[in-house]
């Protein structure tokens, strides 16, 4: 039995199906907690309208985002195609009108989960006793989306989901250091850094949780590990505010330079 006739099942035990779209680390839809078979051409469909969220979409906008390279007729006979692929079960995931296409009222999407509590872990009025900080937290924030799909619509909320996420990580590994729950601060900060090794706020969250910790070695490492790939890669030195938070620890270890 496949997995859309498992799907389906399920479906006549209740009148209301679940319906969830990950976009968080890849694409997948999943009815009642059952992945459902999406042709190629239907699951940008779905992943355009899920990044829509709650608002219609006309077919015109959809068509032209989807089909920029051909005329406005071809584009409208793929968006037809695109709908006539999906299976009954996909079509679940839409309300379609002759005008315009939105997500279903009972669809979920994960990016706006993940969306939802980056902006709270942001918001200076939400306390952190509120969060309910755990390793899921942590989970929730760690994924690109849609990694892989280069269209220009993607490529742009793919950026705003990953400073949005960055610098959700880096306060969130503030917040667990000042609640000393070390292992999660350096969890959190770490992620940040495998997400852009680059940034040096993220390196500072990443030593700070270290030096919080008590793992001087480990920070002065991780420290001496940034320089030379910045070095490496742009030719550049970290800044001084990042120079200054080890400072005293690089005195220790006169065998090293990069703080010279």
């Amino acid at each position: 039995m496949s997995s859309d006739d498992l799907a389906f099942s399920s479906l006549t035990v209740k009148s209301r199906p679940s319906i969830h779209i990950a976009l968080l680390g890849g694409f997948d839809l999943v009815i009642d907690d059952v992945p459902v078979t999406v042709p190629a051409g239907s699951k940008r469909l779905l992943a355009l309208i899920a990044l829509n969220y709650r608002a219609s979409v006309p077919r015109g906008l959809i068509a032209g985002r989807l089909w920029p390279d051909v005329s406005e007729q071809r584009a409208y006979t793929n968006l037809r195609a695109a709908l006539s692929r999906l299976s009954d079960l996909g079509r679940k995931a839409l309300d379609v009108s002759p005008s315009e296409v939105r997500l279903a009222r009972e669809v979920t999407v994960d990016l706006y989960d993940a969306r939802w509590l980056a902006q709270r872990i942001l918001d200076p009025r939400v306390p952190a006793e509120d969060l309910d900080l755990k390793a899921a937290t942590v989970d929730q924030l760690s994924a690109d989306l849609l990694p892989g799909w280069y269209d220009e619509w993607v490529l742009l909320e793919a950026e705003h989901w990953r400073q949005l996420r960055l610098h959700a990580l880096e306060e969130l590994a503030r917040e667990l250091i000042d609640a000393e729950q070390f292992a999660g601060a350096v969890t959190a900060a770490h992620t940040a850094v495998q997400a852009d090794p680059l940034r040096e706020s993220s390196q500072v969250s990443l030593i700070r949780a270290h030096l919080a910790e008590g793992n001087l070695a480990e920070a002065l490492g991780h420290f001496e590990r940034y320089s030379r790939l910045l070095r490496s890669e742009l030719g550049l030195r970290p800044t001084p505010r990042l120079r200054r938070l080890v400072a005293e620890l690089r005195q220790s270890h006169p065998d090293g330079g990069y703080l010279q």
